[in-house]
């Protein structure tokens, strides 16, 4: 019988969507968009959570 491996634990506060790339508005002289790229502070862009982080949070 095969052994599953279990689910990776999903971050609470990004929902697994770690990283983000924000436009500005703005555009290079080459006609590109300014953009930003965000990660989020809790997984540090991992996009999982660790079982000791939430057992530390309560949960």
């Amino acid at each position: 019988m095969p052994e599953h491996t279990p689910p990776a634990r999903i971050c609470r506060d990004c929902d697994g969507f770690a990283a983000v790339a924000i436009t500005t508005g703005s555009c290079h002289p080459d006609g590109t968009r300014v953009t930003l790229r965000v990660t989020c502070p809790a997984c540090k862009g991992s996009g999982t959570a660790s079982a000791a982080r939430l057992v530390r949070a309560g949960r």
